[in-house]
């Protein structure tokens, strides 16, 4: 079985067995000899910056000479990003004998294409005994499929309004849903969560008498600043009387100081916790070094050609923000195709306060908005506008048009920066 023909057949065969709950998953790990209970590492969820935590996790712990696994969703351009061990996705054959091990538990319990996706990174793991996990939280936390596993720190990076028909429509209902990855003694740091969301977490935390660990008390960021070369920041633990200067990750956004401050933070308590020593050289190595596509990530120069996977409000909003201070007074050309699920009328707003131009598109996802849903919103921010509903032709028009000193942001969704990744040597050459 090749590759395309495995994805096709788990997405055919298990992508309609979807259903909030834990007792499958938990069903899974009895039939596969508990392979959650022989990892161990950080357990990440929130509604943003949670992918970026656990890349910096990853390139943290890889500096400090740890070997790692990494199970993210969704991926991007391919489905072995989901099992990353020491940094590198695993060889497909892996992945392959991996399924076909467990083929008939998978059948058994009429997993869902997540479950499976989740318990095979924990098998993989455990096999090659790594020395940290670092797991990303699907949807929600209190019922996701990676609630089995035996987490060393907890991590929620924020609370925002997304997935609301499955996780509720207000802050206080998604923040009981994050803080479900909680349990009794493994400390939790929490990244920038507005008071509403902090209240339910802080509930759950005095319940299970956990250690609590909170941006902007606990640990801080300060004199954040941005260009081409990464984001800049000063990092300061006060308990531990930790105080870093200048340091330098290569992922853009003054949120992705936040995202870095929390991973360090967890790191740290991670080190404490297992009785080891962390290295500050090792520190800023990993910073440096993260690896995760599709974020604030630069994929050509001229035209400076910028994508990223901001796919609802707030991940819009730390988008332009980010953009209009890294190039102050510059106007942009935006490529967008978005979920028709999301908020696309805030997004497209958003965008066309810096917008010069847009190109709106549609991805492959079955998920993604018709051009002519988005044309109407686009019109009334009377910004020029051109509909291509091939993404790739979308890119191919914009760069045809563009001078070496534009700026193109390609966003809306993982699914839309994917396609153009996909398509990176047609595109760029």
């Amino acid at each position: 079985m090749e590759y395309q023909e495995l994805l096709d057949y788990i997405y055919q065969r298990y992508s309609g067995n979807v259903k909030l709950g834990l007792e499958r998953i938990f069903q899974l790990m009895e039939l596969m000899d508990y392979p959650n209970n022989k990892i161990e590492g950080f357990h990440v969820g929130g509604t943003n910056g949670k992918g970026s935590t656990c890349a910096t996790l990853e390139a943290i712990a890889l500096a400090h000479d740890f070997t790692t696994g990494f199970n993210s969703s969704p991926h991007l351009v391919d489905y072995m990003e989901r099992f990353r061990i020491n940094g590198h996705n695993i060889d497909f054959k892996e992945v392959l004998a991996t399924y076909k091990k467990w083929e008939s538990a998978y059948d058994k319990t009429d997993a869902s294409f997540f479950e499976i996706t989740t318990s095979m990174a924990f098998d993989i793991f455990a096999t090659h005994k790594v020395d940290v996990s670092m797991i990303e939280v699907g949807l929600g936390g209190r019922l996701d499929g990676t609630q089995p596993f035996n987490s060393t720190v907890s991590v929620i990076t924020s609370i925002g309004l997304d997935h609301v028909k499955s996780l509720g429509g207000t802050i206080p209902e998604i923040a009981y849903e994050k803080a479900g990855i909680l349990r009794a003694d493994v400390p939790l740091v929490t990244g920038d969560i507005q008071p509403e969301g902090m209240k339910v977490i802080e509930n759950r935390v005095d319940k299970l008498s956990i250690p609590h660990y909170k941006y902007n008390k606990d640990f801080l960021v300060s004199n954040i600043h941005l260009d081409a070369e990464g984001t800049h920041f000063d990092y300061e633990f006060p308990k531990f009387n930790i105080k870093l200067k200048n340091m330098t990750m290569n992922l853009l956004g003054r949120h992705q100081a936040i995202n870095a401050a929390v991973a360090v933070t967890s790191f740290i308590i991670y080190m404490q916790i297992k009785d080891k020593d962390w290295n500050e050289e090792s520190l800023r190595k990993g910073l440096s070094e993260v690896n995760w596509q599709g974020r604030m990530q630069i994929i050509n120069k001229k035209p400076l050609v910028i994508l990223d996977g901001a796919h609802n409000t707030e991940g819009l909003i730390y988008l332009i923000n980010n953009m209009k201070e890294i190039f102050p007074g510059r106007r942009f050309k935006f490529l967008t195709a978005i979920l028709r699920d999301k908020p696309y009328p805030f997004m497209i707003n958003s965008m066309a306060k810096i917008a010069d131009e847009f190109v709106i598109s549609q991805s492959n996802a079955n998920r993604s908005a018709e051009v002519e849903e988005l044309i109407p919103v686009v019109e009334k921010t009377g910004v020029p506008f051109h509909a291509e509903k091939d993404l790739v032709k979308g890119a191919k028009y914009l760069l045809e048009k563009s001078t070496d000193d534009d700026i193109i942001i390609v966003c809306g969704s993982l699914y839309t920066v994917a396609e153009v990744i996909k398509a990176r040597d047609d595109l760029f050459g």
